[in-house]
């Protein structure tokens, strides 16, 4: 089974598209709550995740006790939710290969974020792994995305559009990351590749708005993840944060919940 289909399983038992990001907040913590912290968000959550996502900076920025953390919160997460490697990585030959080893054979994730500004070459040492998935960035969620992501490549077609086209014919375990805060991109972007899977980042603390999500990107199982870390991680900050979490996690569920999934 590949990263998709897994994906796919898990999203229709759980009867959710959302991905719960794990990133905690560097001014929230010590380092040595991290992981403790993050199994309870784990647990709470689990039953509403079609899969976890940690950013790697966000345990990078405490150093080697951030990297023990956060192998402490993947041991944590249950086997049958697919766990997204949030990490953007980019560049040539032996180096892509060596980031695929430390992605795949030590850290273990089901399917990893990517940068294709490379080009093909660097994303070939990622298909070795034959079960894993992969997100290139397409249209992010950030204010500044329009400095290069909307330059005109000819013929009309804006350069996301460009990387969506292109990138998805590498192979069919490409997926794009399309922020929720651009909902017109996100339709055309739907319209050009509408059978490539899609990472939605931006719902919660951004601003992206999940009934936007659900007209023009469409929820099947399989095709979508749906992001949401601060949202979800700090919707408490007492006692109940696990509860709140949880709370959370399910309204945004229900949010993104097709009638027949409802």
């Amino acid at each position: 089974m590949n990263y998709f289909d897994k994906l796919a399983a898990r999203s229709r038992a759980a009867g959710s598209v959302v991905c719960v990001g794990l990133d905690p907040d560097f001014s929230k913590h010590r380092v040595e709550e991290v992981a403790g912290y993050n199994r309870a968000i784990i647990e709470a959550t689990a039953p509403y995740a079609a899969c976890f996502k940690p950013n790697i900076a966000f345990y990078e920025q405490w150093g080697v006790a951030g990297l023990r953390a956060l192998e402490a919160t993947l041991a944590a997460i249950p086997r049958e939710i697919p766990v997204i490697g949030d990490v953007k990585r980019g560049d040539i030959g032996s180096t892509a290969a060596a980031y695929a080893r430390a992605m795949f054979e030590q850290w273990g994730f089901d399917a990893i974020t990517l940068n294709p500004y490379l080009g093909r070459d660097s994303f070939e040492p990622f298909l070795a792994y034959e079960d894993r998935g992969f997100y290139m960035v397409c249209r992010t969620s950030n204010p500044g995305s329009s400095d290069f992501q909307y330059l005109d490549t000819g013929e009309d077609v804006r350069l996301y559009e460009r990387v969506a086209l292109t990138v998805t014919g590498w192979s069919p375990r490409v997926g794009l990351v399309v922020g929720a805060t651009a909902p017109a991109e996100l339709k055309r972007i739907r319209e050009l590749v509408p059978t490539a899977s899609l990472l939605v980042p931006g719902v919660g603390a951004q601003g992206g708005s999940p009934a936007d999500v659900v007209a023009n990107a469409g929820v099947e199982p399989g095709t979508i993840v749906v992001n949401a870390s601060r949202a979800i991680m700090y919707a408490s900050s007492g006692k109940d944060f696990a509860a709140a979490a949880a709370a959370a996690a399910q309204t945004l569920r229900d949010q993104l919940a097709p009638p027949r999934m409802a």
